[in-house]
Parts: C-alpha cells; structure tokens; sequence
C-alpha cells in the first residue's frame, strides 16, 4: 500500500533553508534538492511522494537492524512511560546499568568498566583523554603524544580531528589541533603488485614498531580503526596488523586503542572486528549501531587496572572530570538493550554469512571493469573504487565528481547509495536480502558505468 504523508508532515509546506546539513555544500541543493523521507520500514526508506530507496549504506552505518524495527522501538516506548532522563553524576538507572553489563559480556576480557558518550567523536575523545590522564595520574607528564594511522578518521570534534588524517575534514582546522604522530597504513590498496594483504600489513607493522621505539616515552596511545578505515575510502587490512599493534603496544608500555565505532556490531562478520585478531585493545570505542539507529549513544569500554589508576577519595584529585548533560540517557540505553538483545536472540551473526557471500559474489564482475582500481570486502562492508588509469593507478580528480554521479544514478533507480569521493561502497542493514543486493550492484554497475564516461 502507497505511503500517505500525515497533513502535519507536508514536505511542501517546509522552510528548507532554515537548516545548514553537514558534510554538504548548502548550495549544491539549489539544482539537487534534499531527499525528502518520510518513513523508514526495514531496508527502505520513503520519501513524501511514497517513492522507495534501499539504504544502501544504513543511513551513515548506524541502522544495522533496518529502519522501524519493531523490538527496538517497542523498548523506546516502554521506558517513556518510565524514566526519560536523570542526571547521571550521583544517580544511575536501570537501562544504562543493563546496557553497560551486556557491553562487558559481548566485549573481550579484561574490558570491564563503562564510560557513556553521546556520539562517536565523543567517546574518542573520552578515550584521549582517559589515556591522557591515566599517564598523568601515574607521574609520567612527558607523555602527550599519540600516534594514528595515516588515511585514519576519528571524527570531527577537535581531539578526534587531531588523530584523524583524512585532509577533506581536518586541513582546514589544522591551526586547531594538536601534533600527532602519524603511522604507515597498512591499507591494502598500497601493495605491491603481486604482494598479499598479510604481507602489506606485516611490512607496515614494522614501521609501526620504530615509531614506538623512538617515541614511546613521550606517547599515551595509539589509536587506529580495526580492518576498515571507514571514512578513509573503506580502505581495508589485514588482522596481522591488529596482531603486531598489540605486541608492540605491550612491547613499548602504550595504550592500544580501538575505534569499533563504524566497525563494531557485527559489520566485519564478527560481533566487533577485534575478534579476528585475537586482540583485546586497552579502550574500545563503540558507537553508531549501538542503538540500531534509534538515539544517538556512545560508550568507552576499559579495564580495571586503568580505572583503578583514577580512584581517590576526591575527584578532585585523580577523578576524570568528563561529561555531558544526556550521559547515559535511559531512553537511549533501553534502545541499547533492546539492540544486543537481538544479538542474543537472533542467529545475526549467521544469518550475516549468506549476505556477506552473496556481496562477494555480485561483485566478482567489477574486477575486470577498465575503470575499476580495487574491489574489497571484509564483512558486511564492500567497496569499489573506481579509477581514471587502471594501470599506474591514477584517480579521477574529485572535482569531476565522478562519485555523486553514481549517487544521482543510484536515486533515479530506488535506492540510496551514496559514495565516499570516488568509492562506492555498500554498507547496508542486515535485514537486506540476496535479491536486493543483486538490484544495488546492478545499479552501481549502472551508476559506475555512467559517472566515468568523459
């Protein structure tokens, strides 16, 4: 049954121009106006003329149940009725403690303390700062410094920014930040012709190790994204890598910290991309599907021994004095609760196998496209990145924007899939169906196809 808009919600009798949307340039709306969704109901999303788009990349990767799940918003209701927030210094509430006790379950061991955030940015920053002040607390004030992987993303906010090395967000800011060190990617798309992903990424850990050996002493961490660097092009690596962070970490007395904030939840095929290592970092940061794309919600999982290094009989003294007026909303908790439970319940993780198969297979046919420099996938997360020169590997200029031609492309056909620069990825809800993955890589070969003519 068509979708019909309820009268208080006509889009036409809207202000647009009231509201300044990020990562976007206001003034390119005046020729491609805003997509106007009304609904969301698994997969899809309507818009006001009840014209339906798969969500191709689960609306900035947090929906990773679909749109509306039921079980979800069922928990959201309930908790209305009951508590819809209270200031968390010196009170506490059920959904945020259930929460926190079944984020130590699914988490590695020993991570068995919880600090809430509000969005991902934020529990980065939670996690500097707490490697910051740890090092402070234990005398060593020489230690300032971190080290992140070169084409890294962190997210926006001054200190995320700071460790990030995508230049599209951080150079303009760059009197702003403070200095990081930056490490070799271990990406796989800067290997050798004919060298694997493990080797790369061994090969790239060995520069890691003399960074550390020369700096360890004025370091407090080292912060990377698990396999994927999501906003970096999706560019992927070996867990190898994972592997000799950790070694070397240990090796040089260095925090390792793991931003699981786009990757966590189940998106690399396991619950949280560190598994595949076999690593457990020193701070997790975990965000984005926490809630199935409900409320925003963040949290920085630790260990004991880093929590004990902030006990004292005042906070004052060795306390860590971060906070936010929404931490650990119960609303938003209970949407949490509601999202493991369907981890818990549901073969997800199975069920995830056929879909990550069935991505794997449709995509088998880019490899061979003259325009195509590199397929990759690890999990739930594919990408294309599409090429000028496929020999010597000489990239479209950005300007021509190749890529938002594949996302006007990909509209006209239902479906929302929008590219990051010149790389299309896919990145949908587990609720998707080997059907509708085959009609999104048609149109992105479609899409692929028409954005590179000249």
């Amino acid at each position: 049954m068509p979708y019909t808009v309820p009268p208080n919600r006509d889009w036409s009798e809207r202000d647009l121009s009231v509201i300044w949307h990020p990562c976007t340039q206001m003034k390119e709306h005046e020729q491609y106006p805003l997509l106007p969704i009304v609904k969301g109901e698994g997969v899809y999303l309507v818009d006001d003329k009840g014209r339906r788009y798969i969500d191709a990349v689960s609306s900035w990767w947090v929906n990773i149940f679909g749109h509306g799940r039921s079980e979800i918003r069922a928990a959201i209701k309930q908790q209305v009725d009951q508590l819809e927030h209270v200031i968390f210094a010196g009170c506490s509430n059920i959904p945020a403690i259930e929460l926190a006790e079944k984020l130590v379950q699914v988490t590695p061991a020993p991570l068995n303390r919880v600090f809430y955030a509000d969005c991902g940015s934020a529990a980065v920053e939670v996690a500097l700062k707490m490697s910051f002040q740890y090092w402070q607390n234990q005398g060593q004030p020489q230690r300032r410094r971190f080290i992140a992987l070169q084409n890294g993303y962190h997210g926006e906010t001054v200190g995320a920014l700071s460790v990030g090395d995508v230049a599209l967000y951080k150079e303009t800011f760059g009197p702003l930040l403070f200095d990081t060190i930056m490490a070799p990617s271990p990406d796989s798309f800067n290997r050798e012709a004919g060298e694997s992903w493990y080797d790369y990424s061994l090969r790239q850990a060995q520069a890691l190790e003399q960074l550390l050996a020369q700096h360890a002493h004025e370091v407090c961490g080292f912060i990377l994204e698990p396999l994927v660097q999501c906003a970096g092009n999706m560019r992927m690596y070996h867990p190898i890598y994972l592997q000799k962070a950790r070694e070397y970490c240990d090796r040089y007395n260095v925090h390792l910290i793991f931003d699981e904030i786009a990757v966590g939840f189940g998106r690399t095929g396991t619950l949280f991309a560190c598994e595949q290592a076999q690593v457990v970092p020193d701070f997790m940061c975990v965000s984005k599907g926490i809630t199935g794309g409900f409320l925003p919600l963040a949290a920085v999982l630790t260990s004991e021994s880093i929590y004990q290094a902030f006990y004292d009989e005042y906070a004052s003294l060795k306390g860590f004095l971060h906070s936010h007026s929404y931490t650990g909303n119960p609303i938003a908790c209970a949407a949490g609760v509601a999202t493991l439970k369907l981890f818990e319940e549901q073969p997800v993780l199975q069920n995830n196998q056929a879909l990550i198969a069935k991505m794997r297979q449709v995509s088998e046919r880019f490899l061979d496209h003259p325009n195509v420099a590199d397929v990759r996938q690890t999990g739930m997360i594919l990408a294309i990145e599409m090429i000028k020169d496929k020999a010597n590997k000489t990239p479209f200029d950005w300007r021509e924007r190749r890529g938002i031609r594949v996302y006007q492309h990909a509209l006209t056909q239902g479906a929302l899939l929008r590219p990051l620069g010149n790389v299309i990825y896919f990145m949908p809800p587990y609720v998707i169906t080997e059907d509708e993955i085959e009609r999104l890589a048609q149109i992105a070969w479609d899409g692929l196809n028409i954005a590179v003519k000249d």
